[in-house]
């Protein structure tokens, strides 16, 4: 009778000396168990990839107009304004998706307007008049929520739960995202135009107001849908960190929108597997893979990585001519 040795995932029969040995490959089985495995299995790992795909396809070329307004650090300060009217909600209906939806875009669109007005009306930037009521919206968010609920509905809140996406939460981001697809393809152009050069829009009659409002209201949308899943702190990091990646990458802003949604898309799905796998939350899962995949970039960026554009200079100095 001949022996079979399992030797790591590969088998080894050795009968009679004469006999051939056999090796048994099941490398692409278990490959499909461990990646397509989870979602093909359970609804819930369905669900949430399907927010994923959803919330990159909507949020990251949201970021990417967000890194090129030089905006980045204000849809941080968005993130935490939702969450005062998130805990409203809550206090109102519990953990109801309408009402903690609908208090976390009016309290985003309120603290982008006051923003605006205090910044029109004294000698404030925008981004400091951002940073100012952002700290105040996420203390009165915290205490709202500590002084009417428990911690563990204040790390809901806080980090979200991918894992927990059910079908009206789906279906929130899945509209969510498709408003935001179609409004950025017809305010296109006088987006970009608005972001590249306010000024030029504004002296051949453009209302860079009236963009610069709706895109705005695009952020706290997507913000709004991506705290559910991610939770208000996490969820402008899938809109941020894939975004900031391609500017390593890329130049151009078709490219940049892609490659964007190519990166949320891959550490979004790479994320899950691994809180799934590690029983960590995956909320942070997934940053934490944008984040690997922007130091990455940082170093072997083909535009702006630091190895490139070190072999780039030595090759110039290479072929400078002595003086």
């Amino acid at each position: 009778m001949a022996a079979v040795k399992q030797i790591g995932r590969l088998k080894v029969s050795d009968g009679h000396p004469n006999q051939a040995i056999s090796l048994q490959y099941h490398y692409p089985m278990d490959l499909y168990q461990t990646i397509i495995g989870p979602f093909a299995e359970f609804d819930f790992m369905r669900y949430a990839l399907a927010s994923v795909v959803f919330l990159a396809l909507s949020a990251a070329p949201v970021g990417v107009f967000l890194v090129m307004r030089r905006m980045s650090l204000v849809g941080d300060a968005l993130s935490h304004a939702v969450l005062p009217g998130a805990a409203i909600g809550y206090m109102f209906a519990g953990l109801s998706l309408p009402a903690m939806s609908l208090g976390g875009f009016a309290a985003g669109m309120l603290m982008a307007l006051l923003a605006g007005l205090v910044s029109r009306f004294t000698n404030l930037k925008e981004d400091a008049n951002f940073a100012a009521f952002y700290l105040s919206s996420l203390a009165v968010g915290v205490i709202l929520v500590s002084k009417n609920g428990s911690n563990i509905d204040l790390l809901h809140l806080l980090f979200g739960s991918v894992l927990a996406v059910d079908l009206p939460a789906l279906q929130l981001v899945a509209a969510v995202a498709a408003i935001t697809v179609l409004t950025l393809a017809v305010i296109y152009r006088p987006l970009v135009l608005e972001s590249i050069d306010p000024l030029f829009l504004k002296a051949v009659g453009g209302r860079g107001g009236l963009w610069h409002l709706l895109f705005l209201v695009l952020v706290v949308m997507n913000l709004v849908a991506g705290f559910q899943a991610l939770g208000t702190l996490m969820s402008v990091g899938l809109m941020m960190l894939p975004a900031i990646t391609a500017r390593l990458w890329v130049k151009n802003l078709g490219g940049l929108m892609l490659l964007a949604v190519c990166f949320a898309l891959l550490c979004g799905t790479a994320g899950l597997l691994f809180s799934y796998y590690v029983e960590i939350p995956s909320g942070p899962a997934i940053i934490l893979f944008c984040g690997g995949l922007y130091l990455f970039s940082v170093i072997f960026g083909w535009e702006s990585g630091v190895v490139l554009r070190w072999l780039r200079r030595g090759k110039h100095h290479q072929y400078q001519e002595p003086v």
